[in-house]
């Protein structure tokens, strides 16, 4: 089974964190950012991860140590949950129309931490929530579960469209990454034995 469970306590936030990428898109969210719970639910309906959040953070202070170290911990999760990757399929892309927005995103599960970010989200807040944060989250995730991640916004003008968009197309990108092929299920999908 490819689950994970996770737990990660500091002076600014007190997480627990469960995912199954084999599930069903269950979830079980609460940040304390109603934003970040929306777009958590999101990413695991549409990636069909089984996803339980749990996190008392200094919000009093703003979000930023929430969705980094939420970041941090569900990369953690891919992590261990995806084990040494073998018979994953190692790449996906999606392209994801929201409204007026397109976002592109493509993964490549390669060991290698890469976040090539180019998201132009016209407001600095949605809601409470600052819009700079979602690089930060995706940064903290692909340094925990080191891959290659685009993400690329051809069109868009309306913010919280525009990364509601990215996060489901980074989730549908990471289905097709991470799903088993089955005719190469005992290889590890390198030439170098190891990714």
């Amino acid at each position: 089974m490819r689950k994970a469970n996770i737990q990660r306590k500091t002076a600014e936030t007190d997480i627990s964190l469960a995912l199954n990428l084999d599930g069903c898109g269950i979830t079980d969210i609460e940040t304390g950012c109603g934003f970040l719970d929306h777009m958590l639910t999101l990413f695991a309906s549409h990636g069909k991860f089984d996803l339980a959040v749990k996190c008392v953070g200094d919000t009093k202070v703003d979000d930023h140590h929430t969705v980094e170290d939420i970041g941090i911990c569900l990369g953690q999760a891919f992590s261990e949950a995806l084990a040494d990757k073998r018979g994953i399929v190692r790449y996906g892309n999606f392209i994801l129309p929201m409204d007026e927005a397109l976002i592109m995103t493509a993964v490549d599960i390669s060991g290698r931490s890469y976040l090539g970010y180019g998201l132009t989200i016209p407001s600095q807040k949605i809601g409470s929530f600052d819009t700079e944060l979602v690089e930060e989250f995706f940064l903290a995730f692909t340094r925990q579960c080191p891959m290659s991640l685009h993400i690329q916004q051809l069109a868009g003008k309306n913010s919280h469209h525009i990364v509601e968009g990215c996060f489901k197309s980074v989730a549908r990108s990471l289905k097709a990454a991470a799903a088993i092929d089955a005719a190469y299920a005992d290889q590890i999908p390198s030439t170098k034995g190891v990714l």
